[in-house]
């Protein structure tokens, strides 16, 4: 959301953006926050330790409540497939407040993965009234549900423009980054994410051991993890994967630093949506470990793999990408964002014009 509150605040005759935070995660909230230097101009607080899904859907769905009856907004912006974005969605529903959704569109068709995401993106889409779909598929998905065509619009991702925004910036950083992740500066490097709930349990044990094979089969290749503060991930990574020289488990890296270890890599291996989307502009071979996902355009594109939780075939894939890594120079990463199947770079400022065109009045 970060480059569509920027792209609204350099249009101060037009629009007031309120940034309200639920002060979630609030650790890597204060880090990406500061590197776009947006300040909330609410903080609702409503992270608990402990707290169940249906307590932090009541207790957003409460706050937010509060907030658009303080403020009246014209309309209520949320971004992705978050419990935020679902109960955000519905109180602005319950208030008659349009709702316009970024990254709107996107589509597993199995309600449970993700889970909860594919349930929130549904809900919200329900009574959003402007669709800002990234990609053309996700544009079908929708008119496909019936809602009306002048409702949605391709706009492609603001991920993008966000790691646009980063890179350059960021690779002009490699001495101080290099000193503080020097196992980055290796000739071989995967780096690694996993945080999805429907992975918690055996889907994150099989990873781990898929990933402490491969460090023993590659010892000249360096597996960096970022390990996320959940502690239905901490526990089992920690447990499993500490130890061994050649994997490092360091804490959450903030956004532009974690765009330079993207850029360093040559495979990552991530369960995340949004790391789909970023790393192919990066020139990185990504292999996603779910079995279904809603970002298709990369796999059909051949930028990315599904290859699932299944121990043997994590090995397998990445000791594939390996070798093919070996055999040919990384391509310039500037070649490869403009053939990125999810923006441009300017999906906010698509998003900002079609903000004024359709409630300015």
């Amino acid at each position: 959301m970060s480059p569509l509150i920027l792209e609204c605040q350099k249009r101060p005759d037009t629009i007031a953006p309120i940034v309200c935070s639920t002060g979630q995660h609030r650790e890597m909230l204060a880090q990406v926050l500061g590197y776009f230097g947006i300040k909330p101009d609410i903080d609702l607080g409503l992270m608990k330790p402990g707290q169940t899904l249906t307590g932090l859907t009541s207790a957003c769905l409460l706050a937010v409540d509060e907030v658009i009856q303080q403020q009246k907004p014209d309309c209520v912006v949320v971004q992705g497939d978050t419990t935020t974005v679902m109960a955000s969605a519905m109180a602005a529903f319950y208030h008659h407040i349009p709702v316009v959704h970024v990254e709107a569109g996107l589509r597993t068709g199995d309600l449970m993965a993700p889970w909860p995401e594919e349930f929130n993106r549904r809900v919200a889409g329900i009574v959003t009234q402007l669709h800002c779909a990234p990609t053309k598929r996700s544009a079908d998905a929708l008119l496909a549900e019936s809602v009306p065509a002048e409702n949605v619009r391709v706009t492609g991702n603001t991920v993008i423009d966000a790691l646009l925004h980063t890179v350059e910036k960021q690779r002009s950083e490699t001495e101080s980054l290099a000193q503080k992740y020097p196992a980055a500066m290796a000739d071989s490097v995967v780096l690694i994410t996993g945080h999805r709930r429907e992975n918690f349990g055996g889907g994150l044990a099989d990873t781990c051991d898929a990933i402490a094979e491969l460090a023993r089969n590659h010892p000249e290749t360096q597996f960096i993890y970022p390990v996320h503060l959940n502690p239905n991930v901490q526990g089992p990574v920690h447990d499993r994967l500490g130890g061994l020289d050649n994997i490092h488990l360091v804490p959450p890296a903030d956004y532009p630093e974690f765009v330079w270890l993207m850029d360093r890599a040559d495979v990552v291996l991530t369960d995340s949506g949004g790391v789909q989307e970023e790393a192919p502009s990066l020139d990185c071979a990504v292999l996603v470990t779910r079995e279904k996902t809603e970002r298709p355009e990369a796999v059909d594109a051949g930028l990315a793999e599904l290859v699932g939780t299944d121990r043997q075939r994590i090995v397998d894939r990445v000791t594939d990408a390996l070798a093919s890594r070996s055999e040919k120079a990384k391509a310039s990463a500037t070649d490869t964002i403009i053939n990125n199947p999810y923006g441009d770079g300017k999906a906010s400022q698509r998003i900002a014009d079609w903000m004024l065109e359709r409630f300015a009045s």
